[in-house]
């Protein structure tokens, strides 16, 4: 049992970080990113084209990659999100899922649909002796590398004068705009943040889940449903959610496995009813 919540964690330290770009973006732009599973499938294949073609190694592409696909959300953000930014909601959410697909099959032209194979670091190849049990080494460091990283934009967002700033812009831009703050110069770099954490979440993906086309879209509903539980626009709710659902996926599939699939989903609709703000969010913004 504590092996498989260990394997919970892990699962759901990519739903943390995913979540965590997503909560980010819904808080200060309202936008519901579908886009973000394709940025994370992207990251993936980043780090394996940055390898085959460019011969760096995992250690270079872990800064690079996210980088890199950041300056691309930037870019998204000042051309198209920006613009339709006044309109309905819908809008941007049409644009993201239509990007969605087109990024995922740009890729599956390029390299078809099979998975691309990509070699664990060697320095973390072996197991780690966790007392009752050994675990492999890398899901040791992608579980530990993701709490820091978590609680890092955490600290940012709760004990500094940039993070008190987004949190104003994002609870209340009417009033942080009369105060003198410029709202629309803090969601661009927020936006490619967000897109940077899912580019992050995939190259530490890369070398232990299948990368491929599809690894984004399988993943992206399931991240939605993380959001939806911790509470939409709640950095802290968005993070507990994940790792909390990683946990339940697990233990759910150890021992319910007929329910696996839907367990989250069940866990959602009876946290929705319950709370329909989600388990950290503000009820004012239903």
């Amino acid at each position: 049992m504590l092996q498989q919540a260990f394997n919970g964690l892990v699962g759901g330290a990519f739903y943390a970080l995913l979540a965590l770009g997503l909560a980010v973006i819904f808080g200060m732009l309202g936008v519901v990113n579908f886009a973000h599973g394709a940025f994370y499938m992207l990251g993936a294949f980043g780090a394996f084209i940055a390898l085959d073609s460019l011969g760096l190694n995992f250690w270079l592409a872990l800064p690079i990659v996210p980088v890199v696909l950041g300056v691309v959300g930037v870019v998204l953000e000042r051309l198209f999100i920006r613009r339709l930014a006044p309109l309905d909601p819908l809008y941007n959410f049409l644009f993201t899922f239509g990007l969605a697909l087109i990024l995922q099959d740009l890729v599956k032209r390029k390299y078809g649909v099979q998975s691309q194979p990509y070699p664990r670091p060697s320095a973390l190849g072996g197991s780690v002796d966790l007392g009752l049990f050994s675990y492999p080494a890398y899901q040791v460091f992608v579980l530990v590398v993701s709490v820091l990283v978590c609680g890092g934009v955490w600290v940012v967002l709760t004990r500094t004068r940039v993070g008190m700033i987004v949190r104003a812009a994002t609870e209340k831009p009417e009033l942080s705009r009369a105060l003198g703050i410029d709202v629309g110069r803090w969601v661009t770099p927020v936006f490619g943040f967000g897109i940077a954490l899912a580019a992050f979440a995939g190259v530490l993906a890369a070398p232990m889940r299948a990368v491929n086309p599809l690894m984004g879209s399988d993943l992206i509903i399931t991240v939605f449903a993380v959001v939806v539980i911790g509470g939409l626009g709640s950095v802290f709710g968005s993070v507990a959610a994940g790792f909390a659902v990683g946990l339940v996926s697990a233990l759910g599939n150890y021992y319910v496995p007929s329910l696996s699939q839907t367990l989250v989903f069940i866990l959602m609709a009876a946290v929705l009813l319950w709370r329909p703000a989600g388990l950290f969010g503000r009820e004012e913004a239903l």
